[in-house]
């Protein structure tokens, strides 16, 4: 204060001088020259003479002294936000022999936040080629509180903590896609030429580092590397699965990789890649699913599941699925919310198994809020109307012998009612989708292909190898199993390959006819209009049909996912996105042809699904910014594709 005060005197003093004689202004800059230098000079050694004083040896009777100046620590006493005193250690470790008393702590310390310094905890300083844990207490005064600052340096500290945490290991389950399915049926040479190959991009992958891989299995590998060999392996989002793909084009070869990230122990991070490789099998393979305690990274799956020629599976899981079925003393069956035909129609053909067995069963649905109204319907015309029950109509007949079968969906958040999944004493799942993040755990029995078609299709196939020749599904079960199928398939115009075929022939001998199966998929007037008038909404963003809808009324809510469809068969659209109003939120339903993955686009919006079917729901959001994340999710997809086609062209 001292010092403007004479600055802004001075200045006064040297324009007064300039009007009445400004023939003297070269004096007068010299003059105030000559006063800057004087004032630099004297502020600096008053702080001197200050220093020396407060914390050097002439104060003598100082208690501030002789209690803290002997601390191998830096200290320093603050008055506010204000240097008061600092010992030895702090002026030769912190300030490099400069004086800085009276300077406020912040310009010292940048960074320092002294309410972080109270806590237990401190706060970490980085400075001076090191690292620092500032710790404070301060007392409160009158006029302005007094605060103790010590510091302690942990450089040494902090760099071991990054060398270990930089050198924990990472476990990783390599799995070449079908292998079987790949290798049989081709040449000796050619299969060696491929498995060199691979072996040698995985070879190369591991070796950058101070890992080690081991085949264990034909088309298995293992590996365990460092952590920071797996941050790098992350940066490059898993290029290995691109350089894999590209060893021969004509080949259908793609490889699923299982990571362990941060685990507390090695046993730790091999469970936990295992069930990655897991996620990213029932994911459709081709990519790689990094697990850490925090959740699941997904990297690639950008090609289509690969269609299993072999029915031995199938086979193996009909007779457990009937095994625990006539361990059960009731199986309650159900799908996931806003139930569809796929839904229903696989539900009833888990049904028609669950009565060869002559076990008691039931489906749980609500009849007020699903998609497949026609079906259900269709079937209690037909008599069995006693099949179906609402979820809490179901809870009371359920115990700990019961068994829930859940059709069409492999997520907690999705089934029709999480209450019973929670009461039966076990679970089984029949699905279709790409796996993802929330589903159930610890099933008694998985029955899922992520390259099927439709869970009906799965179901059909289970049919065939259960009972005896005349224990089939009857004519109105049949078409609904059908109807699943063309629902999901779009009447087997997508994601169709030779078993959707056959399950659709088994089910024509059953007696379906597609003639009545057509009129499943009738509409009202009311949901007609809905449909028109989301796909006349609809604007184009590169190559996809983006609708942005209000909400529907209840008895309509199959036109939105009618209108994606619809919106496909324009010229040039190569995946569709209807979004209508929900309350607070948005709905969203996706379709594609195959080339725009909307299980990816949907997963990045917090939903999932399946490659060229997918949704997700986006709560406390309006219209405008729904679409403007939707462009966004878009834009973020081509991004990723056009980095793989890159490394692609690399390799």
């Amino acid at each position: 204060m001292l010092t403007v005060s004479l600055a802004v005197l001075c200045a006064l003093l040297t324009l007064v001088l300039l009007f009445q004689r400004p023939g003297i202004w070269v004096v007068l800059l010299a003059l105030v020259i000559l006063w800057g230098v004087c004032m630099v000079m004297f502020r600096y050694k008053l702080r001197r003479w200050m220093a020396q004083w407060v914390c050097g040896g002439t104060f003598e009777k100082s208690k501030t002294r002789f209690s803290l100046e002997q601390l191998s620590q830096p200290a320093a006493l603050l008055s506010g936000e204000t240097v008061l005193w600092y010992n030895e250690q702090f002026r030769v470790r912190i300030l490099g022999g400069v004086d800085v008393l009276t300077s406020r702590v912040q310009k010292v310390l940048p960074g320092l936040d002294l309410q972080q310094c109270r806590q237990q905890s401190g706060q970490l300083l980085t400075f001076s080629d090191g690292a620092w844990s500032a710790h404070s207490s301060t007392v409160p005064g009158d006029a302005e509180s007094m605060t103790l600052l010590v510091l302690n340096e942990e450089t040494a500290l902090r760099r071991i903590e990054a060398e270990y945490k930089a050198s924990r290991p990472g476990y990783l389950v390599f799995l070449v896609d079908g292998y079987d399915d790949v290798f049989g049926d081709m040449l000796d040479s050619e299969r060696a030429r491929l498995l060199e190959g691979i072996n040698r991009i995985l070879e190369d992958m591991i070796g950058r580092g101070n890992g080690f891989l081991r085949r264990v299995a034909s088309g298995r590998y293992i590996a365990v590397v460092e952590e920071r060999q797996m941050e790098q392996f992350a940066n490059r989002g898993y290029d290995v699965l691109d350089k894999i793909r590209a060893l021969d084009p004509s080949v259908n070869l793609s490889l699923s990789i299982g990571i362990g990230r941060g685990a507390k122990t090695l046993r730790e991070a091999q469970d936990m890649a295992v069930q990655a490789l897991d996620m990213a099998q029932g994911r459709g393979g081709d990519q790689a699913a990094e697990m850490t305690p925090d959740g699941f990274t997904f990297y690639g799956g950008v090609s289509h599941g690969v269609e299993k020629r072999s029915k031995v599976r199938s086979r193996f899981v009909a007779d457990q699925l009937v095994k625990l079925i006539k361990e059960a003393d009731h199986v309650v069956i159900m799908g996931h919310r806003m139930s569809d035909l796929d839904a229903i129609g696989s539900a009833e053909g888990v049904l028609r198994i669950c009565k060869i067995c002559d076990v008691p069963a039931v489906i749980a649905v609500r009849r007020d809020a699903t998609l497949a109204g026609s079906l259900i319907d269709a079937l209690c015309a037909a008599g069995q109307r006693d099949d179906f029950i609402d979820p809490k109509d179901a809870l009371p007949i359920i115990s700990k012998h019961t068994l829930c079968i859940v059709v069409d969906t492999y997520q907690v958040g999705l089934v029709e009612s999480k209450e019973i999944l929670e009461k039966c004493g076990k679970v089984a799942v029949i699905d279709h989708h790409r796996k993802g993040v929330g589903y159930i755990e610890k099933p008694a029995l998985v029955c899922h292909e992520p390259y099927s078609s439709s869970a009906s299709e799965l179901v059909t196939e289970l049919l065939q190898y259960v009972g005896e020749r005349d224990d089939k599904p009857n004519r109105v079960e049949a078409e609904g199993l059908l109807s699943g199928i063309m629902l999901d398939t779009q009447d087997f115009t997508l994601h169709t390959g030779v078993r959707t075929f056959e399950a659709a022939a088994a089910l024509r001998r059953y007696g379906a006819e597609t003639e009545r199966v057509r009129q499943l998929f009738d509409v009202t007037m009311v949901e007609y209009n809905a449909k028109s008038a989301l796909v006349e909404a609809a604007k184009m963003y590169r190559n996809c049909a983006i609708s942005v809808g209000s909400e529907v009324p209840p008895e309509a809510r199959v036109a939105v996912a009618q209108a994606a469809n619809d919106l496909l068969r324009i010229q040039g659209v190569d995946a569709s996105f209807v979004a209508v109003q929900a309350g607070s939120g948005m709905n969203i339903s996706a379709r594609s042809l195959g080339a725009v993955n909307v299980q990816v686009i949907m997963e990045s919006l917090g939903g999932g699904g399946h490659q060229t079917m997918a949704a997700a729901q986006l709560r406390h959001i309006t219209a405008q910014a729904a679409r403007a994340r939707i462009e966004t999710a878009i834009d973020n997809y081509y991004a990723s594709q056009k980095k793989s086609a890159v490394e692609d062209n690399k390799h």
